[in-house]
């Protein structure tokens, strides 16, 4: 029988790349998805190969349907089929709403909501094939809660866990889709952000689990969402933030 693959989006580096190497520890071969950075996807793929599972490069912008179909094509061509779908690509414009332009909206829409919905199409294909199969997909609490500068990511992450709730409804019985979403997590992610060390200074201070979300703490939760166990959670968003949504200040 052929391994179990899965493709995790925006896999080069992150928590993407954490996921990834999570996944083919359990056995998986991986498909790495990427949009700029080559080097570091080879960096992945290799450490993939060391463990003795198969990895497939694929440099595509998930915001673009086209370049979504092209890449689950070459995922049938050289597996032939997919098992789980870790839609984890993003991307967005940190300003607030009044500075927003179109181009920002459409661009960050793209990458971290309809994405997901495209994305979903083209896997359910392969796993109905195959008998089912899991999707995830990672937010973030500005999809709840205001977070500065944070407008556009934040309403494309509400958008997400919205989708996912209507796919776990129709990909149903055959196909577990949920989302994962974290505190502030202290990637190469983040230093986009203008407010950087005051996130990460309030999620140091304020949350009560008593320390911060770590990759890990994320890599774990999709980990479970992926599993057996978890057959009967469909359509959530399992917050992992060590209780920091839950104070109000």
């Amino acid at each position: 029988m052929a391994n179990k693959v899965a493709l995790v989006t925006g896999s080069s580096k992150g928590l993407g790349r954490a996921i990834a190497l999570d996944l083919a520890k359990d056995g998986y071969d991986l498909v790495i998805n990427y949009a700029r950075s080559r080097s570091k996807a080879e960096e992945v793929a290799a450490e993939i190969e060391k463990m003795g599972q198969k990895a497939l490069l694929i440099k595509a912008n998930v915001g673009d349907v086209k370049k979504i179909k092209e890449m689950f094509a070459q995922i049938r061509d050289t597996y032939g089929r997919l098992d789980v779908l870790v839609n984890n690509a993003a991307s967005g414009v940190e300003r607030p709403a009044m500075e927003l332009e179109d181009r920002h909206w459409d661009w960050t829409m793209n990458i971290n909501s309809r994405a997901l919905l495209f994305c979903a199409q083209e896997a359910a294909k392969l796993m109905e094939e195959n008998g089912g199969g899991k999707i995830v997909s990672l937010s973030s609490l500005g999809s709840i809660r205001y977070i500065e500068n944070y407008t556009a990511v934040g309403v494309s992450k509400a958008a997400l866990e919205a989708l996912t709730r209507y796919l776990a409804v129709e990909l149903a019985p055959s196909i577990c889709v949920n989302a994962v979403s974290g505190g502030v997590l202290n990637t190469d992610a983040l230093k986009s952000f203008p407010n950087r060390e005051v996130l990460l200074e309030d999620a140091r201070k304020h949350t009560p689990a008593g320390r911060m979300v770590e990759v890990e703490d994320m890599v774990n939760a999709v980990r479970f969402l992926i599993s057996d166990e978890a057959f009967m959670i469909r359509g959530q968003t399992i917050i992992v933030d060590g209780g920091r949504s839950l104070l109000l200040s």
